[in-house]
């Protein structure tokens, strides 16, 4: 009957694809999957410090192996989707995320909290560019907006689910791995039903030679955007790293609750702010965060200095408004002039800044604490710096 009515047949596997709008929440539900898979271990990092018995070095080493892990896969495999469609590159790395829960769950050393790092790293990075070049695939405006939010959904959910689970439920260091082990298992299985936005092109081993090549077209504003994304970014590092650490500090208490909820207020405010002012011009989305950042940093400084936890709280959420709408706007200005097969490189290009600058700094950091014993003095140099990339983002700004 299908050799006699070949219309038929071939409607049948459409039928079974997800609709486009299907995909696109697919997709974004995957990059804020894998990133809150990436801050989920940040509110473990004091209980694994203190039965492990590793230094605040080997701690920042275990967040920073994981984006330098994220940088690997960006420059090796981040325009492989461009060459061998989206589909393939997801459901590799929704396997491989899987895994890395697994590895997390059942760890008993720092050898073991690395090598998932390593792993979840090398899979978000294959995953982030495949998944964020996708969603533009399927709708350009709404793709950017959405590249912009579910990062830092993600980052914000991820610290917040994994704290309530150790402040509420029992076993939490194995529930929530195995929970968005689930997850991950569940995406891949979805992603098989997706249709292909991204013909197969000759280049496919090519392109996996390391490469931060960008189109002549888009220089000049990858050059202006470039301190909003170090900037924001760093920010967003050390807050995951050394950040529960520092409010405990000053907070006199041992939440780990607390911890976490710095993150999702810095986060959570930066995903709001996405959504609300999206259609404000990436230039000024660019100018209103680099004034966020130095307001946020400074009421961060102060509320260290008189220890007073919610001015901190609202200096993360200031800081929040400035990451989402600086982060939204270097992307956006950079996005919208590429053309469909570049959009998995160039945007490999713009997470390869973003990663090295949520790492290195966030590894030196920790090294300056081990070093000088003082995490107060220590955030006091970060801020400062952060400050100054967000002058150097002002100024970017005033230029066409």
């Amino acid at each position: 009957m299908t050799s006699l009515c070949p219309t038929a047949s071939a409607a049948a596997p459409a039928r079974r694809r997800l609709s486009p709008n299907a995909a696109f929440l697919l997709q974004a539900s995957m990059t804020l999957g894998f990133l809150a898979g990436s801050s989920a271990p940040t509110p473990f990092y004091a209980i694994y410090q203190k039965q492990w018995g590793f230094s605040a070095t080997m701690l920042t080493l275990a967040f920073g192996i994981y984006a330098l892990a994220v940088l690997s896969a960006l420059l090796v495999g981040g325009r492989l989707s461009d060459h061998v469609g989206r589909r393939p590159i997801l459901i590799g790395a929704a396997v491989a995320q899987a895994v890395s829960m697994g590895v997390f769950a059942t760890a008993d050393g720092l050898s073991d909290l690395l090598l998932a790092r390593v792993v979840q790293g090398l899979s978000a990075g294959a995953a982030i560019a495949a998944a964020g070049a996708g969603l533009l695939d399927i709708d350009k405006g709404r793709g950017a907006i959405a590249n912009s939010v579910a990062p830092m959904m993600g980052t914000a959910a991820g610290g917040l689910v994994a704290g309530l689970m150790i402040q509420y439920l029992p076993a939490p260091m194995h529930l929530v791995y195995a929970l968005l082990g689930s997850i991950f298992v569940l995406q891949g299985v979805a992603v098989f039903f997706m249709a292909e936005t991204a013909p197969v092109r000759p280049g496919a081993w090519a392109s996996l030679r390391p490469r931060l090549a960008v189109p002549l077209a888009v220089r000049g504003p990858l050059l202006l955007a470039a301190p909003a994304l170090v900037a924001v970014w760093a920010m967003a590092g050390f807050y995951a790293s050394l950040g529960p650490t520092l409010i405990r500090s000053f907070a006199g208490t041992t939440s780990i609750l607390l911890g976490g909820f710095a993150l999702f207020v810095l986060a959570g405010s930066g995903a709001l702010a996405v959504y609300l002012i999206r259609e404000a011009s990436p230039r000024a989305l660019m100018r209103l965060g680099a004034l966020a950042l130095i307001a946020g940093m400074a009421l961060v400084m102060t509320a260290i200095a008189h220890h007073s936890v919610l001015l901190f709280l609202l200096g993360s959420a200031v800081a929040g408004l400035g990451f989402g709408t600086g982060f939204q706007g270097a992307l956006r200005s950079v996005v919208l002039l590429i053309t469909p097969q570049e959009r998995a490189g160039v945007l490999s290009v713009l997470f390869v800044i973003a990663y090295l600058a949520m790492g290195l700094p966030a590894m030196v950091a920790g090294y300056g604490v081990a070093h000088q014993g003082n995490i107060v003095m220590t955030a006091y140099e970060f801020a400062g710096g952060v400050v100054l990339l967000a002058l150097l983002a002002l100024l970017g700004t005033a230029r066409r």
